[in-house]
């Protein structure tokens, strides 16, 4: 006797999986055209360019202080750097997965931005033409307005008090990023690690060339006030 399920075939649905390619105006990495923009002379659309900015602000951070390069393992000395380094990760994780799986042909991705560049060129040419053309019909008309009136003398100026008062204004600006330098200061001043370190010193330097220049500023006002 036959068994009833052994006349019925097994069937299963078959998964189809679409494949992703890159058309002319969408992003080379990923093959999506959302916001897409040049960068780095690719067409990258807004997600890309998203991770991108946050590996590269990792690698600035690194090169600042003078840390291990991002990748690899996370192991940090501070808080902030194992912030960057896991940031860069989890955006080179999401580029990963995103990228399509075969990229397209350089030569044909520079073959559509050729329609952009040129675009982009004709703007400030026409841009550029333009303001060639208003100086010289600004300056005729200029000219024949301003022939018939008589030439008015100049005010004199007052050297000493315009002196003095620039440096008043240059001192207070220079007080003023004093007091965000020791608010700074004292943020980073209980904090630990090498980027920390490196911090204060930056910010200490900065103290002592703001110091100077209000001591020469002094100076000069009271050389200006004949004091």
């Amino acid at each position: 006797m036959t068994d009833a399920q052994t006349l019925e075939a097994p069937t299963e649905n078959a998964t189809i999986r679409t494949v992703r390619r890159w058309s002319p105006g969408a992003c080379v990495w990923c093959g999506d055209t959302d916001s897409v923009e040049v960068f780095r002379n690719e067409p990258r659309c807004a997600t890309c360019r998203k991770h991108e900015a946050v590996i590269d602000e990792a690698r600035k951070f690194m090169g600042m202080y003078g840390l291990r390069p991002i990748g690899g393992t996370l192991q940090s000395d501070d808080e902030e750097e194992y912030e960057h380094r896991l940031a860069a990760r989890e955006a080179r994780r999401a580029l990963n997965d995103i990228r399509l799986a075969q990229q397209p042909d350089p030569a044909l991705v520079r073959k559509a931005l050729r329609p952009r560049a040129a675009a982009i060129t004709e703007g400030h040419t026409g841009s550029s033409a333009q303001t060639s053309t208003r100086p010289a019909s600004a300056t005729r008309s200029s000219s024949s307005s301003s022939s018939p009136k008589p030439a008015k003398s100049a005010a004199p100026v007052r050297t000493g008090a315009v002196d003095v008062e620039e440096i008043q204004t240059r001192a207070l600006a220079l007080l003023d990023q004093l007091s965000a330098i020791d608010a700074q200061l004292a943020l980073v001043a209980e904090q630990n690690g090498l980027a920390a370190r490196a911090r204060r010193s930056d910010l200490e330097k900065q103290k002592a060339t703001i110091l100077r220049t209000l001591a020469a500023l002094e100076k000069a006002r009271l050389s200006a006030s004949g004091s």
